[in-house]
């Protein structure tokens, strides 16, 4: 690929966020890759912010940048989904392909509007759910559609459920387990699901203290059943208050049961993740042993420079290789996409549909019943925004 790209990023440090996936050195060391310009209203450390970056100008709007650059690429950085809309209307109207922070949004309505404007200005949008382009992930999406563990039957997932356990780890963390749920297994086609607050079911009324501004969020507790092609079962569950930072002991994850073994994969913040198997057929319960899972890898990008791990740890970017790694596949895999007039492995419409599962989680507790996909109401069913 002989084009140079021009890319910009967007991260606004005035805004205090958690757990940040580096979304701002994804596009470092690709080959044909020109990373322009930066925008951050803060100018604190900003010779920092454009080292880690590797911009060359720096603007304090993202309309400012626009007005200057002539860019085919915006990377936007913020983990609140309500600023999403606003900045990928402005960047898709100015021709600018996205890669964006999870979550899309906290709004399906506004999701749909994301879907509709991508189509209607014909601009790419990669979206920062990392397992897709995860190494780990992959591996296991090969080896279940090999048939290593038989007949999938089960996919449980759990959020990280800690002090956010419950609704706001459902959005803010559950949005990786659906996701990969789907990736793996397609659309799902209903959801039963039973949400709780302080033993009780909750109702529409309620509302969770959340950290971070997500929208709608209630219960302390959430379980949910959803049904996927070839009769597989997926499980998110999320409680709050069981996660012990001072153990070794990590509940978000996802695990695959199958007829003939299990495979196995954590979200530790380590350095490492580790795909694990166990090929014993039985139920786990009967003492299954599982083995760690060689990998091989099969990301290539041509002529693009090493990454550089030294920027793990670093602020805003997580200490596990995982998120460096998948952030630059991701951001190759826009380019390709871009190049090739195809939607990106990782894009709008997948998170949408996460978004999706996550209202239909509500919406079958509420009912006391089972919510079907396509969800017909597209409102949040414990209303909107307050």
């Amino acid at each position: 690929m002989t084009r140079p790209w021009r890319v910009g990023i967007v991260k606004d440090t005035s805004k205090p966020m958690l757990g940040l996936h580096g979304l701002h050195t994804a596009f470092r060391g690709l080959p044909n890759v020109d990373v322009v310009a930066h925008v951050d209203p803060s100018i604190e450390d900003l010779q920092q912010k454009m080292a880690w970056t590797g911009a060359r100008r720096h603007y304090a709007s993202l309309s400012a940048m626009l007005a200057n650059e002539a860019l085919d690429i915006v990377v936007l950085c913020s983990r609140h989904p309500y600023d999403h809309l606003g900045q990928i209307e402005v960047a898709a109207e100015a021709g600018c392909h996205i890669y964006c922070e999870k979550p899309l949004s906290a709004s399906l309505r506004e999701a749909d509007r994301v879907v509709e404007l991508a189509e209607q200005q014909r601009v790419r949008i990669c979206m920062a759910h990392p397992g897709r382009y995860a190494q780990e992930f992959r591996t296991m999406k090969t080896m279940l559609e090999a048939g290593e563990i038989g007949r999938p039957l089960t996919v449980y997932g759990r959020g990280k459920c800690d002090h956010r356990g419950g609704g706001e780890d459902l959005i803010v963390l559950g949005t990786h387990i659906l996701d990969l749920q789907t990736f793996f297994f397609g659309e799902p086609e209903n959801v039963y699901a039973d949400v709780t607050s302080d033993g009780r079911p909750i109702v529409r009324t309620d509302r969770a203290r959340t950290v971070e501004p997500i929208g709608p969020a209630a219960g302390d507790e959430v379980f949910a059943c959803f049904r996927f092609p070839g009769d597989v079962r997926g499980i998110f569950e999320s409680r709050r208050g069981l996660f012990d930072g001072t153990t070794a002991m990590t509940h978000m994850g996802i695990t695959v049961i199958g007829t003939e073994g299990a495979l196995s994969m954590r979200f530790d913040d380590a350095a490492t993740r580790t795909l694990r198997i166990s090929r014993g057929p039985g139920p786990l319960e009967y003492g299954c042993s599982f083995e760690d899972v060689p990998l091989a890898e099969d990301r290539v990008i041509p002529d693009a420079a090493p990454l550089d791990y030294s920027l793990c740890g670093q602020k805003d970017i997580p200490a596990a290789r995982y998120f460096l790694e998948a952030n630059r596949f991701a951001a190759w895999d826009l380019i390709c996409a871009i190049e090739e007039d195809r939607q990106a492995l990782s894009n709008a419409g997948n998170a949408r549909l996460a978004l999706e599962m996550i209202y239909g989680i509500y919406a079958a507790h509420l009912s006391r019943g089972m919510a079907s996909f396509p969800l017909e109401d597209r409102e949040h069913p414990l209303g909107e925004q307050e």
